[in-house]
């Protein structure tokens, strides 16, 4: 397994003079997911639950919708400057019955840690139809509870104390228990890899719950969620017009500015309940 953060030397400059020390980065390895040994994508990511990760990343591309659709997933050999297995490249077998994805639904062979949708083939392949459509869903959070969540989300993320530099994102009930946090470089991958355990551990479709961002929420994970039926979203920061838009249309409740004890709501704000709902 590749590491999770680097040592390097930085130089540092102040009021007091230049120091030069040792540095700890956030790690940054491509990934390559293969399909029956196929290429299907290439994805900028932390390393660590890679198998999460590519689970998640199949769930939202509507490539499957149940971990027994996987039949395997396996590291394959990707041999590094020293000779050494970089784990880099995991290919994914297909259940019989699963068919592969159509090609105007796959990824141009990159994608960027920062945007999940760079290289859709078709720029309709965007917005996917969700097995799990969320918008009937009825479950109530509690104003009390949301404005608990980045505290808890920030509490999980371990590396981010010592890095500075990576997005989180967090799977919680409707009670505020947090039941998965994940850390990457990539804001959709920390999304994959929370919805890629949920799904590895049975848990999927994800309705009743809520999805903590610790960042900004886009499109990319609005979609994400949709395709889990994740109906609520909080994110610390703010959401982009189409993020709105997306979550509008399917039915999720979106919340931004999750900051303190005020929230911004978006979308959807009768699944809110609580003595400090937003004002109007």
């Amino acid at each position: 397994m590749g590491r999770i953060t680097v040592r390097r030397p930085v130089r540092r400059i102040g009021p007091n003079g230049e120091t030069t020390r040792p540095d700890t980065l956030a790690a940054e390895e491509p990934l390559e997911i293969r399909l029956d040994g196929k290429p299907l994508t290439v994805t900028m990511r932390t390393p660590g639950h890679d198998v999460e990760l590519t689970h998640g990343f199949l769930l939202t591309e509507s490539v499957i919708t149940a971990r027994q659709d996987v039949a395997a997933a396996r590291y394959c050999d990707s041999p590094g400057p020293d000779g050494r297995n970089t784990y880099n490249v995991l290919d994914v077998q297909l259940a019989p019955h699963v068919p592969r994805p159509d090609n105007s639904v796959e990824r141009n062979f990159y994608t960027t840690s920062s945007c999940g949708v760079c290289g859709k083939a078709a720029l309709d392949a965007v917005r996917l139809r969700s097995a799990h459509p969320p918008e009937s869903d009825d479950s109530r959070v509690s104003t009390e509870t949301l404005v608990e969540l980045p505290e808890k989300l920030r509490a999980a993320q371990r590396v981010f104390d010592t890095t500075g530099g990576l997005h989180g994102s967090g799977l919680f009930d409707t009670a505020g228990e947090l039941l998965a946090a994940r850390e990457d470089v990539g804001r959709h991958n920390a999304v994959d890899k929370v919805l890629g355990w949920a799904l590895l551990d049975g848990r999927t479709p994800l309705r009743g719950h809520v999805l903590m961002l610790s960042g900004r929420a886009s499109f990319e994970l609005v979609q994400k969620a949709a395709m889990a039926g994740i109906p609520t979203i909080a994110a610390v920061s703010a959401p982009s017009s189409l993020a709105a838009e997306l979550a509008e249309e399917q039915g999720i409740t979106l919340i931004g500015f999750l900051r303190g004890s005020s929230m911004n709501v978006y979308t959807r704000p009768d699944r809110l309940s609580g003595t400090g709902s937003p004002e109007e």
